[in-house]
């Protein structure tokens, strides 16, 4: 078991697990069953193996685990900043689509196209179409991190977010989604600076596949 794997699972009574679990409480942030919640076994492989490799090159990075619909945003230093369930593409799958991107600047993804791609990509902070702050993970395809939006859907994709049904999450047109607190208090702070890593892991196939340094 790595580093990071033995600080997460006995962390429950120290100073930085107590500030994830306030954070937690915010009602627009991470719900308190999430407080509590173990990353995989997977993820913590990947995140042990990124810090161990020094695969971040020194940057910022975050580590999305698609199959429990959860995100672990690290400083530079690879200290946890935080945690969030998320919202992920509605279909399923781990490759970019080839048009995706020219579709998204039209204004509709066919639902075929809507996957959140697996992979390790160089991120960096960036606006969308409406001014808004965001974090490009793959610019070409207008794959990003993003906070929930304002408008119809909103109190609906929060409440899914609070849900601890993953299935329900699969929601987005491929975007990570992330609850606005979360993006303001850790996504915006940790990777909206200046350039970062952004490891996703797969959800159809193994993670040797994806990260075969592995």
């Amino acid at each position: 078991m790595g580093q990071w794997s033995r600080w997460l699972r006995n962390a429950a009574g120290s100073t930085a697990w107590i500030a994830l679990a306030t954070l937690a409480g915010n009602a627009q942030a991470a719900p308190p069953a999430f407080a509590a919640t173990h990353p995989s076994i997977e993820a913590s492989r990947l995140v042990d193996w990124v810090m161990h490799r020094k695969d971040a090159n020194g940057k910022p990075f975050a580590v999305v685990d698609k199959r429990n619909a959860h995100i672990y945003v690290f400083h530079a230093d690879g200290h946890l900043a935080g945690h969030s369930p998320v919202l992920l593409g509605s279909a399923r799958g781990d490759e970019i689509a080839p048009h995706v991107g020219e579709h998204a600047q039209s204004g509709h993804v066919p639902p075929a196209e809507r996957t959140t791609p697996a992979g390790r990509f160089e991120a960096s902070p960036g606006r969308n179409t409406r001014g808004e702050n965001i974090v490009w993970v793959d610019y070409d395809s207008a794959f990003a991190i993003h906070r929930v939006r304002p408008g119809f859907s909103y109190q609906a994709r929060n409440s899914r977010l609070a849900s601890t049904q993953v299935a329900g999450r699969r929601v987005s047109w491929g975007c990570v989604v992330v609850p606005v607190a979360f993006y303001q208090q850790v996504v915006e702070r940790v990777l909206g600076g200046a350039h970062s890593v952004v490891y996703v892991m797969p959800e159809t196939t193994t993670l040797q596949e994806i990260f075969q340094a592995l």
